[in-house]
């Protein structure tokens, strides 16, 4: 079995590469039973969360990109692993051999899901974000804002991103990173003001409040959300979801899990029928993304074993020799 770590995986993917990988796997399929989450209680400190993300092929599909293979990730979020100076996200990707259940893998599981949400968020950005799409905004300079920056980077013609944290001395830090790579980036203060302006909008906090104010979108923004990843957790207000054409990675996930999506159907914001797609149907052609050039998209990601299996799938063939 392959012991894998962060920079195998580096070694192992591209953007523009894994961004396929994903599209390929959306449109093929494989079972990914929503995901086990439990809640952690901690005596001195904030809860976690430990999920259980489960996929394997779907055998009676043909032609499936997963066939072999099975897989299941197990990470742990704890938001005061901050004081500690240590990422809040932590985890494994466990492959198997889909046949005999054999191990063939274990894959550094953080960097794993960076990869891969960002690649998911690009994906769907190639349906739902204007061609000419020039202007990014990433809210939130933690472990992600970099993978979403250069995965959005990879699809559309990025000119321009402004960085905008709580704490300016991390979007600064991650404006450095980024600049050091080529790109034109630079940490924002006017969080209002870049939402008036940036054509991409990628939001990636733990927020419990919305930070995306729908009243201030111009037309023809696209909004990426990827960081609630529970009912009480939001990034986004009443306001976003009225004037955006809402799309989803999963439905079973989104209407469960994601705080952008569960408040707004409790509330009757938005109903279910309101969600245009999923990206399986994007990457099928059952459903339209983007239909004018005026209008707000809004994707919501909470992640989907299927992007782990693939990616994880694609790691090993790679670096298996």
């Amino acid at each position: 079995m392959l012991t894998l770590s962060a920079a195998d995986v580096d070694r192992a993917l591209t953007f523009p590469g894994l961004v396929e990988t994903l599209r390929t796997a959306f449109r093929d399929g494989a079972v990914q039973p929503v995901r086990h989450h439990h809640h952690v209680e901690k005596p001195d400190t904030p809860a976690s969360t430990l999920l259980l993300m489960p996929a394997w092929s779907d055998f009676m599909a043909s032609g499936s990109s997963a066939k072999g293979h099975m897989g299941v990730k197990i990470v742990t979020v704890s938001p005061g692993n901050n004081a500690l100076g240590k990422p809040a996200v932590m985890g494994v990707y466990l492959l198997l051999n889909g046949v005999t259940g054999e191990p063939e893998a274990l894959i550094d599981g953080q960097r794993l899901t960076q990869w891969r949400t960002a690649c998911a968020s690009a994906l769907a950005a190639t349906y739902l974000a204007r061609e000419d799409a020039s202007h990014l905004l990433v809210i939130g300079a933690g472990a992600m804002a970099p993978f979403l920056a250069r995965a959005h980077a990879a699809v559309r013609p990025i000119q321009k991103i402004s960085i905008w944290n709580r704490t300016p001395a991390n979007a600064e830090k991650l404006a450095a990173e980024l600049r050091a790579e080529g790109f034109d980036a630079a940490a924002a203060s006017d969080l209002d003001g870049e939402l008036a302006t940036a054509d991409i909008v990628s939001s990636a906090t733990i927020s419990p409040t919305p930070l995306v104010k729908g009243v201030l979108l111009k037309p023809g923004t696209h909004v990426d959300l990827v960081g609630g990843f529970t009912p009480d957790l939001r990034e986004s207000d009443d306001e976003a979801i009225r004037r955006s054409r809402v799309f989803v990675d999963t439905r079973a996930g989104a209407t469960k899990e994601a705080g952008d999506i569960v408040q707004p159907l409790a509330s009757g914001v938005l109903k279910t029928d309101d969600i245009v797609a999923e990206l399986a149907e994007l990457t099928r052609g059952q459903k339209k993304g983007r239909e004018s050039a005026d209008e707000i998209t809004l994707f919501k990601s909470v992640g989907a074993a299927l992007e782990d299996l693939a990616a994880g799938i694609a790691v090993y063939r790679a670096l298996k020799g």
